[in-house]
């Protein structure tokens, strides 16, 4: 089943086209990675999952159950880390947890029972200063910490390393392929290499539209090409060169242009070690 399946969704702003025919679907217990340069569409389409913003055409379910606009009924199944997250200044992390597990109907045992497991799990346990001082990186962990108080089914995260340092980076990360298979994670990212390290499968998004999805290693395989030029004393040496070596040839893209060819391969190294 699919924690989240999203179908021919769009999206406009007045003229302007935000997301025109979109669809991905997100397996239950994956961190997917949904990539884009900044201002392609990914908070958009967060809002839109989370039922803060109509969708002009296209459907969205979490975990089965269809997402409507204003309606809250879904958002119990969701978490949501946003990239800045926002708190009450003048509360403790102790008391700003017990506060949100009073909004999502927790009892006070089990309150407190998950509160200070989750403060223990982002490192922030023995922590009783106000949140007012703590730096951004505390602050990220208590987000992280807030989204996961309900047990979701779906976490989502918006660009939640876009502003940190390398150490606070790594910080959320790791915690995010620690709770890896107690939830199913949309993190929305930039930035390559963290994708990398935590996704299982990817949906990259570009000009409005969904241009690639898979597994990290199906778009590996899929786009990897790399390129071997040659050089030839002659045009007659690299003729000959090319008939010659008919099985370099084969899969290869050849562009011949004087006496330079040009291989563009899947697997350079192995080619280098055949010609060589």
């Amino acid at each position: 089943m699919n924690a989240l399946s999203v179908k021919t969704l769009s999206k406009s702003f007045g003229a302007n086209r935000v997301l025109d025919d979109i669809s991905f679907d997100v397996p239950e217990g994956e961190i997917f990675g949904f990539i884009g340069a900044n201002g392609a569409g990914k908070t958009t389409t967060m809002k839109m999952i989370l039922g803060l913003l109509p969708c002009d055409a296209g459907e969205i379910r979490v975990c089965g159950e269809q997402v409507s606009f204003g309606a809250t009924r879904t958002n119990r199944l969701i978490g949501y880390l946003p990239d800045v997250p926002v708190f009450y200044g003048y509360m403790r992390p102790k008391e700003y947890l017990r506060l949100w597990g009073e909004i999502v109907g927790l009892s006070a045992t089990e309150n407190k029972r998950r509160g200070e497991t989750l403060l223990e799990m982002v490192g922030l346990g023995d922590v009783n200063r106000r949140i007012a001082g703590f730096s951004r990186g505390m602050k990220q962990r208590l987000g992280m910490a807030q989204a996961l108080l309900n047990e979701p089914k779906l976490l989502i995260c918006d660009e939640p390393t876009s502003a940190l340092d390398p150490a606070g980076r790594k910080d959320i990360l790791d915690i995010l392929k620690q709770i890896k298979g107690r939830t199913t994670i949309l993190f929305s990212t930039h930035i390559l290499s963290d994708v990398e390290r935590i996704c299982d499968r990817v949906a990259v998004i570009g000009g409005r539209r969904i241009v690639l999805t898979g597994t990290l290693d199906e778009l590996r395989a899929r786009h990897r090409s790399d390129s071997l030029v040659l050089e030839f004393a002659t045009i007659s040496d690299r003729e000959r060169f090319a008939a010659a070596a008919p099985a370099l040839m084969t899969g290869a893209a050849v562009t011949a242009s004087g006496t330079e060819l040009t291989l563009k391969v899947a697997d350079l190294p192995a080619t280098q070690r055949e010609i060589l």
